[in-house]
């Protein structure tokens, strides 16, 4: 009899321990999940926003250490939601609209584009940059374009480099993996990015020009910083995880190294010199881009109500980890950069004391 006593215990033992083998290991670090998460409910309630959030990715494994999601709870708190499936429009596009021209061979940073008076007509429609009331920025390079988070100069580099073929920016887009993955195990209701193209019904003369600033979609922040991600990785795109498991490589070269080893140098110099300056940190050089995008439909939910964001890695030399901070807000003002880039930078400059 003891025998089988001792026999079922061993089973029991056995079983236990595969249950523990097999169990699934958080990727979350829950010091720089608590920490990212006071340095955003900070930001949101000083700007008055309704929600936002911030994923913090290791480059090389795109574990996922810090998955922050906040929304307004009363008039002065916050609370923790799983918004992380949320698709709207994004103002993180000019990056990797500038990307895809790169890939074509018929631009490079250091091409002149004039952004005039800081209005374009385009097929009857105005396309601004955001300091036309301030007579414009004139003639740019591409790369100072993008400092200046100038959708004049991003969308005249598109013109250049597509002329009258759209589709083929979409192909590109495509053959990128751009808004990928579609789906995240941990993550619910993650939908796969939608883009309308010249193949659509709705398509229409001015679609290309709203497309290439990042309207005329729907994509979830997870999926943006995953394409950054890839570009911090010289062009391999990685799986996120919020379970440990083995590398799973969505795309093992997004674009070309020349292509991304161009980008990579615009992002730096938009930190150093551009509109990314409130991102810059004083520990180590980063790179990243900035992005204010009007979320603002038919609907009164949505009236006034621009998405602030701010996405880009660290360090520049090996990069390490990806972050990107999305925020929604009603009414101005609202800045990409001056908002959520100042999270980005509190962020790397928390990291770094983290890990010393």
């Amino acid at each position: 009899m003891k025998h089988i006593y001792l026999l079922l215990i061993l089973l029991c033992v056995s079983c236990q321990s595969r249950q523990q083998i097999t169990a699934p290991i958080s990727t979350i670090d829950s010091t720089l999940q608590t920490n990212a998460t006071a340095i955003l409910e900070s930001k949101l309630s000083e700007i008055n926003a309704q929600s936002g959030q911030v994923i913090i990715m290791e480059v090389q494994s795109g574990q996922i250490k810090a998955l922050v999601g906040l929304t307004r709870k009363d008039s002065t708190n916050y609370q923790s939601c799983e918004n992380f499936s949320v698709w709207q429009s994004t103002g993180l596009m000019h990056p990797i609209s500038l990307l895809v021209a790169l890939e074509t061979g018929k631009v490079k940073l250091s091409d002149k584009v004039d952004t005039g008076n800081g209005i374009y007509q385009v097929h009857g429609r105005e396309l601004k940059d955001h300091n036309w009331h301030r007579g414009g920025y004139g003639e740019l390079t591409i790369q100072e374009g993008l400092a200046a988070s100038s959708n004049i100069a991003i969308y005249k580099t598109m013109e250049k480099a597509f002329g009258n073929n759209p589709q083929s920016y979409f192909d590109l887009l495509a053959n990128m993996s751009y808004g990928k993955p579609d789906s995240i195990t941990g993550i619910a209701n993650l939908k796969p990015a939608h883009f309308i193209t010249p193949k659509d019904n709705n398509w229409t003369k001015t679609a290309f020009v709203w497309s290439s600033i990042g309207y005329n979609q729907h994509v979830s922040p997870i999926q943006i910083l995953t394409f950054y991600n890839a570009i911090a990785n010289n062009g391999k795109m990685i799986q996120p995880q919020l379970y440990k498991d083995s590398v799973v490589v969505i795309n093992p070269q997004i674009a070309s190294r020349a292509s991304i080893d161009s980008l990579k140098k615009a992002l730096v110099f938009n930190v150093t010199d551009g509109l990314g300056q409130p991102a810059k940190s004083d520990k180590v050089v980063v790179a990243g881009m900035q992005g204010t995008s009007s979320l603002s439909t038919n609907e009164d939910s949505t009236k006034d109500m621009y998405a602030v964001e701010f996405c880009g890695y660290f360090p520049t030399d090996n990069p390490k980890y990806s972050i990107i901070v999305s925020i929604n807000k009603t009414g101005l003002p609202a800045s990409g950069g001056l908002m959520a880039g100042d999270i980005f930078k509190k962020i790397i400059d928390n990291i770094i004391s983290y890990e010393e």
